[in-house]
């Protein structure tokens, strides 16, 4: 069963020159860029991968943390964020 809490885990370093087992935990963890930010449960296995690299992330605990949404994402409406920004928020039918 999930747990309730979540963490927000950011890449806070380049993947250049790490332990290539380490670079292996990073992207297991979904991590490939820096300032990069997945949202995982609060587990002892994403607990245990954490502590395998603690230098290159940085941790956000708590039950409030929501993933953000992707560069790509559509709204409710059905529009991608390129189509509101293109066309000031609305698109033409």
């Amino acid at each position: 069963m999930p747990s309730s809490r979540k963490l927000r885990i950011t890449l806070t370093r380049s993947l250049i020159g790490l332990n290539p087992n380490h670079v292996r935990t990073l992207h297991a963890l979904g991590l490939r860029r820096i300032r990069a930010s997945v949202v995982h449960d609060d587990t002892p296995a994403i607990r245990g991968m954490i502590d395998r690299v603690p230098y290159a992330v940085d941790v956000k605990e708590g039950s409030d943390v929501a993933p953000r949404p992707q560069a790509g994402s559509v709204d409710p409406a059905g529009r991608s964020r390129r189509d509101q920004t293109e066309t000031g928020g609305e698109t033409s039918a």
